[in-house]
Parts: C-alpha cells; sequence; structure tokens
C-alpha cells in the first residue's frame, strides 16, 4: 500500500483513502499491535473541531478495541495537551485527530508515544505494514462509543508553568484569535486567569469554519484588531494549537523566526541554551542565522517538519527549536510545539525584561523571501528534470552568496514548494515565478 505517514502523521481528505472508515479502524488496531504490551494498551485521544473528526474517533476507537486495547477521549483540545495528559497519565500512546492548518474537509491522525513524544519512522513503518497486511484482520463490529475524560485543567496546569510569575505583564490587553479550533477550549479560559484583558476572535466553531480566513494561516482580522483596539499584541493559533504566530502593538506580525530569537537571547543570557545551539528548518529566514551568529549562536537546519527538528533537538541534547510557521519547541516543557506555551513564554521575557514584543523581535533583520506553489501531477525528483534543473541552476548563480534558493516537496500536499531569499524582492520574486513556471511545463 502508499505510505500512510507523512511529516506530520497522516493526511487526506476525510473519507477518502486513507482517511476512509475502514482504514482507520486499521489504523487504530494496528497501533495496538505495534505497541505489544503485556497489559491491555491504553489510547488517549483528542482532536480539533472539524465535522468529520467525531467519526473518524469512533473509527480510530473500534479498530483499538478489536485488537484488545482501551479508549479514551478528551473531546476537542489541543494537539500538544494530548502529548502533556498522554505522558503526564500513563497512557500507552495518544492520538490527535486535526489537520493542523488545513481546512475543514481535510483531517488527519497523529501519534504520540508514552513519552509525549510524535511516533518516529520506525514505529510509523510497524504501523503501516499491519494496516497494508492482507493477513491482517480487523472485526468491524465492535461498540463505537467512545468514553469521554476532562482532563483539560491538568494541561492549563503544566501550560502555566511557561508563566509562571504574570505580575508585570498581568493586565496588559491581549488579542486572542483561535482559528475556530482547538484552542477554543482552552486558551480563554488559560489567558484571563493569568490577568489578561482579552478580546478574542475566531473562538465560534461550527465544525465548518476552522482556519477559514483566520488563525495564523489568515491574521489579518488580529492584526487589524490589535491595531485598531489598541492592543498590547496578539496571538494568532492554528486550528490544532500546536503553533502560534504574534502581533505586535502596531500590528505587525511577528513569525517563528522572531520568536525563536526573541526565546534563544532570554535563553542565553539566562544560561539555559544548551550548547548555544538552535535548531530550525531550511525554511527559517537568513535573517535568523545571521542575527545568532552575531550573539555566538549556531543554527542547525534540518528538513522541513516538526518532527525533524525534534529528533536533531534530542540527539543533540538542544533545548530550543521550530519552524518560521510558528512551530516551536521548548523542551523543557515538551517535545512538540506548542502554540500556547510559546505565547506565554514570549510573554515572560516581556515580563522578565520590561521590553514590548515590537521591541524585541526588532533584534531580527528579515530578508526578503518569496514562497510560491506549484500543484503537480506527480512527484518527480526536480535534479532529473533538465528544464528545473538548468533555471534552478541560473537562479543560484544570479543570487550568489547574498540569498538561498530551495525547491522542495510538501511532505502533506501535492505541491512543489519554491522558496528564494534576497536582497532585492522584485528580483526574487521574479525568479521564483521563472522557476514555477518551468516547472508547471514539466510537471503538469
Amino acid at each position: 500500500m502508499k505510505k500512510l505517514f507523512g511529516t506530520d502523521g497522516v493526511r487526506g481528505v476525510a473519507g477518502q483513502p486513507p482517511l476512509d472508515d475502514t482504514t482507520v479502524m486499521r489504523l487504530g488496531a494496528a497501533l495496538v499491535r505495534t505497541l505489544r504490551r503485556d497489559t491491555p494498551v491504553r489510547v488517549i485521544v483528542g482532536r480539533d473541531t472539524r465535522e468529520s473528526g467525531f467519526w473518524i474517533e469512533r473509527a480510530l476507537a473500534r479498530g483499538v478495541r478489536a485488537s484488545g486495547g482501551d479508549v479514551l477521549s478528551v473531546g476537542v483540545i489541543p494537539t500538544p495537551a494530548v502529548a502533556v495528559l498522554t505522558r503526564q497519565h500513563g497512557f500507552d500512546a495518544g492520538v490527535v485527530i486535526s489537520a493542523s492548518h488545513n481546512p475543514y474537509q481535510d483531517n488527519g491522525i497523529k501519534v504520540f508515544s508514552g513519552r509525549g513524544q510524535k511516533f518516529d519512522e520506525q514505529a510509523e513503518a510497524e504501523v503501516e505494514a499491519f494496516v497494508g497486511s492482507e493477513f491482517f484482520r480487523v472485526e468491524g463490529d465492535v461498540d463505537a462509543e467512545v468514553r469521554q475524560i476532562d482532563l483539560r485543567a491538568d494541561y492549563m496546569a503544566h501550560a502555566r508553568h511557561a508563566l509562571p510569575d504574570s505580575g508585570a505583564v498581568s493586565g496588559l490587553r491581549i488579542g486572542l484569535d483561535c482559528a475556530h479550533g482547538a484552542t477554543t477550549t482552552i486558551a480563554p479560559e488559560l489567558f484571563g486567569s493569568l490577568g489578561f484583558d482579552l478580546e478574542v476572535i475566531g473562538a465560534s466553531p461550527d465544525g465548518r469554519n476552522i482556519n477559514l480566513d483566520c488563525g495564523s494561516t489568515h491574521p489579518e482580522a488580529l492584526m487589524a484588531l490589535v491595531r485598531d483596539r489598541g492592543l498590547a499584541l496578539g496571538v494568532a493559533f492554528d486550528g490544532d494549537g500546536d503553533r502560534c504566530l504574534l502581533v505586535d502593538h502596531t500590528g505587525a506580525l511577528v513569525d517563528g523566526d522572531a520568536i525563536m530569537l526573541i526565546l534563544a537571547l532570554h535563553l542565553q543570557r539566562m544560561g539555559g541554551l544548551a550548547h548555544d545551539t538552535v535548531v530550525a528548518t531550511v525554511m527559517s529566514n537568513l535573517g535568523l542565522e545571521l542575527a545568532l551568529r552575531e550573539r555566538g549562536i549556531t543554527l542547525r537546519r534540518t528538513a522541513v517538519g516538526d518532527k525533524y527538528v525534534m529528533e536533531d533537538m534530542q540527539r543533540g541534547g538542544y533545548t530550543l527549536g521550530g519552524e518560521q510557521s510558528g512551530h516551536v519547541i521548548l523542551s523543557q516543557h515538551l517535545f512538540t510545539g506548542d502554540g500556547i506555551v510559546t505565547a506565554l513564554s514570549v510573554l515572560r521575557v516581556m515580563a522578565e525584561s520590561g521590553r514590548s514584543l515590537r521591541d524585541l523581535a526588532s533584534e531580527m533583520t528579515t530578508y526578503p523571501q518569496v514562497l510560491v506553489n506549484v500543484r503537480v501531477a506527480e512527484r518527480v525528483p526536480v535534479a532529473e528534470v533538465p528544464a528545473i534543473a538548468a533555471v534552478m541552476a541560473d537562479v543560484e548563480r544570479r543570487l550568489g552568496s547574498e540569498g538561498r534558493l530551495l525547491v522542495r516537496y510538501s511532505g502533506t500536499e501535492p505541491l512543489l514548494r519554491i522558496m528564494i531569499e534576497g536582497r532585492d524582492q522584485q528580483e526574487i520574486d521574479a525568479w521564483a515565478h521563472e522557476i514555477a513556471e518551468t516547472a508547471r511545463q514539466a510537471l503538469g
């Protein structure tokens, strides 16, 4: 069978393979078989607000039970909360039903180990082998009801450690955009309990409006809210809450690169930045690398995907990593991204430094960057397509040492992503579209 797991779990259109009822049920059963415990495997499940999440949860539960496992659902809750609760309550695995920042028609399945870490590729391959085996039988007539349990308070207690004393920033007027997603059940209550004066948008999910013109992928409404209402800052979450972007008091966006720089410099001052190193992906802006280098901090780059950042952090014993998209990993809290903890960590830096978000973010000069996506019919290595390879080589020659070119396929969608950084926005725009047009003609 085709590979199930991409860079961030299983993704697809809800109701279609691999997110059809039968495959999801087989995946649940395969998960139990892969874990191979002497006692019944215990699985905790959370989901975002997509209308398909409920039936996918039931199909997964049927599979888990068919292999002798037990399932508890914590309902609508952010992805990192499932990771925390899996570890905290001794579950053998945690499953999140979410397609993160994708539109509502899509959904996905992310799996965490009992340590609260995303499954590695070896474990994913074992699950895939069971699901694809004709000899792996799964009986589907198991009771589909899933027991519910409310553990939100336990996760909120964990998240509060990121801002143990909100005194210096308590009372700040903050905007929250919950993307009509999983953070709607947590963020307003948690931030309110910490003493912030909140303006909340994107907190009325209807099953179909998740990420729709809101959240971290569409922060324009939050940017306008912060600017027009005179707020101190804004926080834009994505659909499943494992990332966030920030907005300063002028309405300007503060992305994951700037957030990582803010946190890295603070950790370095406090003696908490292990090996003076930050782990990011190949998509992080050249400006981040240069700003860190000026402070004696090394930037390590990985392939795109938070699991690759996590794996590199674990191998090297690093404390901070993340992605430009706002997916930030602080290992003292959790080895996965957590938008709520990220926002509270930046608020802690503001409280302890007495500086505004805009002032803290000004430490980084962002190089002009362009990202163009090309929908493709097939994923042919670009180096093997002469026309694409030739135009890429020409662009790299023109960039010289003052920029970067990255061309890669998306891990979750049929897209070729073309990213260029350089000193002149018009030039890199033209070069990116030149590559894109060549790719369209060559790849369909």
